[in-house]
């Protein structure tokens, strides 16, 4: 039972009432309510309803976004109010702090009518406030809530809009439910902190942005002036604002009678600092370095804060155990019951043939493959060779296969003074056989997609010595492939580290299925922390984060 202002309500369950039929729970306001709770119901469905029936609203000259489950909501409750009267105030403080406190997950509290809240909260209080003043508020506040959640369940931004190759499975849930169990429990604040990510590496996320803002408040760090490359036993004026901008991020906390001696102390600091943003860390300060230093720490918040964004897009159990690709980050890593287990170096697709952000399931691996062509690079890159030399396919150890047949076609009888891209494809494809050369390397991880992309072994391994890897066509090359399959393998005794380096240099194509498949997530972070909550930061080498962070600076969208 719920208290109704003048008199008691009946009041039916959310979840009931959506198994009765909305139209069971439009209750009129209980007899011997007092005229203005009755006034103040009256008017609040007229709102709903036309709110309903044109899917556009307003209240205080602010839009009403949530013009779906704000309708739902309060039909369901029979257009009860939640927010104004004497037992809802306590609920709108809650409310108001909350909103103003989402700052720490990288959100902005006048998305979610927080100056306009706090203007029309004190007049709710008063006796003999307006009916129509006392709805705007019930309605913006049911609104803000509404999308908030939204906000913090799934993302302020629609990934599909910045990607349309989008496919993580992205958490959901009724938030008129969620909105009617806060109210009921009178737990508005808790509610919405538990519609965002629950993930350790989120929270640590929070609290390094927090930090980042901190030090960007107290007037960011000391630049460092370019110039020659400064390593350890130089002496230079330059190093002591070197010195200054280390200590600012906890890069360097020892201290020196020295300030302008490039020491041994320092030199360590500066490798650590280059190691947190995927630098060589050789130690010296040259350009890239210097560049790295002197990104100003407003500017490493609001990288914090896109990369907050990505966390709310992803599902919310990634898995027990699971492959996470970091692309930007040019890692993958196993990840069991939470712990990362170890990170293989990768190396990803060029900024022109980038890989795709998305998650599958991988539920077999190819040891000693077949490497099956795809399209475009074979229109793109293998043609162009083959134009000029038609022996370059045998060199490569390639077979050239009739379309139509799937037989071998002798090159030497192919006309390629004319052959265009599209009719190459359309007529033949390229399958290159195992061995040592083939572009696949000993294994690849299958996880079936649209993309046609997944992880391999590759015989180009010195690439992985490169601390920018960008240099595949879109699939994803691992670092010690062999030692990933052997740990997929582990829960299959017959396959031994001895039998699967066997096969695996057999040359002879070999499908493993997995027991139990495996989630993989191919992300872009471009900022994460650590588990002792260090912060680290990668070039954004698609230039990805630039339109999540214009879309974060758009007007708000609804759930």
């Amino acid at each position: 039972m719920f208290q109704h202002h003048g008199g008691v309500l009946p009041h039916r369950s959310a979840l009931g009432c959506l198994a009765l039929g909305l139209a069971a729970c439009a209750l009129p306001p209980p007899v011997g309510a007092r005229q203005g709770d009755a006034d103040l119901a009256r008017v609040l469905r007229g709102r709903i309803e036309a709110l309903r029936a044109t899917g556009r609203g307003t209240a205080a000259g602010r839009a009403l976004l949530a013009n779906v489950a704000l309708p739902a909501f309060y039909e369901a409750r029979g257009f009860e109010p939640v927010w104004v009267g004497t037992r809802g105030l306590p609920r709108l403080e809650q409310l108001t702090a909350t909103i103003g406190s989402v700052t720490a997950h990288g959100l902005d509290p006048t998305d979610y009518n927080h100056a306009t809240l706090e203007e029309l909260r004190p007049r709710a209080a008063r006796t003999g406030a307006a009916v129509g003043d006392l709805v705007d508020l019930e309605l913006l506040a049911s609104d803000a809530f509404l999308v908030l959640g939204s906000h913090l369940l799934h993302g302020r931004v629609n990934p599909e809009t910045i990607n349309p190759e989008w496919l993580a499975n992205r958490r959901n849930t009724a938030l008129e439910l969620i909105l009617e169990r806060a109210v009921s429990t009178e737990s508005i604040a808790a509610s919405l902190e538990s519609l965002a990510p629950t993930q350790a590496r989120y929270r640590r996320m929070i609290a390094a942005a927090s930090r980042m803002r901190e030090i960007a408040g107290g007037g960011g760090w000391a630049r460092v002036p370019e110039g020659p490359s400064l390593s350890a036993g130089a002496r230079s004026s330059r190093v002591r604002p070197l010195r200054e901008r280390l200590r600012a991020t906890g890069d360097l906390t020892a201290g020196s009678s020295d300030e302008e001696l490039f020491d041994a102390d320092l030199e360590r600091a500066v490798r650590r600092f280059q190691g947190r943003h995927g630098l060589d860390a050789d130690g010296v300060v040259g350009a890239s370095t210097t560049a790295a230093l002197n990104v100003p720490a407003e500017e490493r918040a609001r990288q914090i804060e896109v990369n907050l964004e990505r966390w709310r897009w992803l599902p919310a159990d990634l898995g027990d155990r699971h492959v996470e690709v970091n692309i930007a980050g040019f890692g993958a890593t196993l990840v069991e019951d939470g712990t990362a287990l170890r990170t293989h170096r990768v190396v990803v697709g060029r900024r022109y043939r980038q890989t795709p952000m998305f998650s599958g399931l991988m539920s077999y691996l190819v040891l000693s493959p077949f490497w099956h062509v795809p399209p475009n690079i074979a229109a793109l890159d293998k043609l162009p060779l083959i134009r000029s030399d038609p022996s370059t396919i045998a060199a490569q150890r390639m077979t050239l296969l009739d379309h139509a047949t799937n037989q071998p076609v002798d090159p030497a009888t192919v006309d390629w003074s004319t052959m265009s891209g599209p009719e190459f494809n359309r007529l033949y494809r390229l399958r290159q056989d195992p061995g040592p050369a083939n572009a696949l390397g000993a294994v690849k991880f299958m996880f079936p997609n649209k993309h046609n992309v997944y992880l391999h072994d590759t015989p180009s391994r010195e690439l992985f010595e490169r601390a920018s890897r960008g240099f595949s066509s879109g699939c994803i090359r691992v670092e010690d492939a062999l030692d990933l399959a052997e740990y997929l393998l582990a829960d299959q005794p017959d396959w031994t580290r001895s039998r699967i380096d066997s096969v695996a240099a057999a040359g002879v194509e070999r499908t493993v299925r997995l027991r139990e498949p495996v989630p993989v997530h191919l992300l872009y972070w471009t900022a994460w922390a650590d588990a002792d909550g260090v912060i680290h930061f990668r070039e954004d080498i698609y230039g990805r984060d630039g339109a999540v962070r214009r879309a974060l600076s758009a007007p708000p969208p609804g759930p």
